[in-house]
């Protein structure tokens, strides 16, 4: 394969990629609103189009139509570029993801399902979103509000609280594959169906639950949503946002939740494998073969959002310092119990 020909399949996976996940943030807007609604015994959007379909796209266009407020007193090249850094990375994290069977390749052996397939995938995806919090904290602080400012503060606290255990948490998982590469850990899980998973091996669902917590406050999500909590902040970080740069923050809110919904499925649910394992005889068409992963995949991502949501209707928001309290005396101890069970387990095996 010449480079001129890997630029371009590469260009046309990233632009694939993007528009199926920008896409399915949009839907996933719509999921949440009607399982809410579901939840809270109502309708949800359900004028637009068939069943509320079209409401993604006309969220869409009110927003660019919106009027684009800038506040006088803000500084005005950090403010600008907040949303682009909090959008950019939830987007850029998803590059490493392996969303099917590698063994399906293009010209020249290339990764079909996969963007790129770097051997530290994992550390990258880490690495891609705890930067994204860079976006919340210069938001809050170049909008000159006190609201927005005590909630880029709380967005930054949370960061030290929950980081440290969500990267414990899954070092049980790197040894018990002994990779940082998604594709090893997908394929350490494949052999035996749902037996195989992390999520049931070898104390990992105490890693699991450790890591569901985690991303309950990376993505600012209830019952962690304190960086931007209505009752007690107007609207936090984003306060001062209109538009299409509060549309970004939005985004990339609902884009990070669909990341955390891929790396959890990857590294606890066995990612695009099937859950029956050999079982199943593999099939010898190879539009099936080119299918059938993804459509598991799609299907424990999709199992993980409905978590969320479930998650959201139910519970009420903690405190601020019931969540520092959690994390540091609660998480942290867990996630290295967890390492110490998951080696003296690895260790007897």
């Amino acid at each position: 394969m010449t480079i001129l020909q890997f630029f371009l399949w590469s260009l046309l996976k990233v632009i694939v990629v993007t528009v199926v996940l920008l896409m399915a943030v949009a839907y996933t807007v719509l999921l949440e609103r009607k399982l809410v609604g579901r939840i809270q015994n109502r309708w949800g959007p359900s004028r637009v189009g068939p069943f509320g379909l079209l409401q993604p796209l006309v969220d869409g266009a009110k927003s660019f139509l919106k009027e684009d407020i800038i506040p006088t007193a803000v500084y005005r090249p950090l403010y600008l570029l907040a949303p682009v850094i909090a959008l950019s990375c939830a987007l850029i994290s998803i590059a490493v993801v392996p969303f099917g069977d590698p063994s399906i390749t293009g010209p020249g052996n290339f990764h079909v399902f996969q963007i790129a397939d770097v051997n530290i995938g994992l550390l990258v995806i880490l690495g891609i979103t705890s930067i994204g919090v860079y976006g919340i904290a210069l938001a809050g602080w170049s909008s000159n509000n006190k609201y927005s400012l005590l909630g880029s503060l709380r967005s930054s606290a949370q960061l030290v609280s929950y980081e440290l255990a969500l990267g414990l948490s899954l070092v049980g998982v790197v040894m018990r594959s002994e990779s940082l590469n998604l594709d090893k850990i997908v394929q350490t899980q494949a052999t035996h169906g749902l037996l195989s998973w992390n999520l049931f091996g070898g104390f990992q669902f105490v890693a699991f639950f450790i890591y569901l917590m985690a991303a309950f406050a990376e993505t600012n999500r209830a019952p962690f949503d304190l960086p931007e909590a209505e009752s007690e902040l107007t609207a936090g970080y984003h306060t001062e946002y209109s538009s299409m740069k509060f549309a970004m923050f939005f985004m990339a809110e609902y884009a990070n939740m669909i990341t955390v919904g891929c790396v959890a499925t990857l590294l606890f649910l066995g990612g695009w494998t099937s859950p029956f394992g050999n079982l199943l005889p593999t099939p010898n068409n190879i539009v099936i073969r080119s299918i059938l992963p993804m459509f598991w995949f799609v299907i424990k991502v999709f199992s993980f959002l409905c978590l969320y949501v479930w998650v959201r209707g139910t519970l009420p928001r903690f405190r601020y310092d019931q969540l520092m309290n959690y994390g540091w005396r609660w998480l942290m101890p867990l996630a290295i119990l967890n390492i110490v069970g998951t080696s003296l387990w690895l260790a007897y095996r």
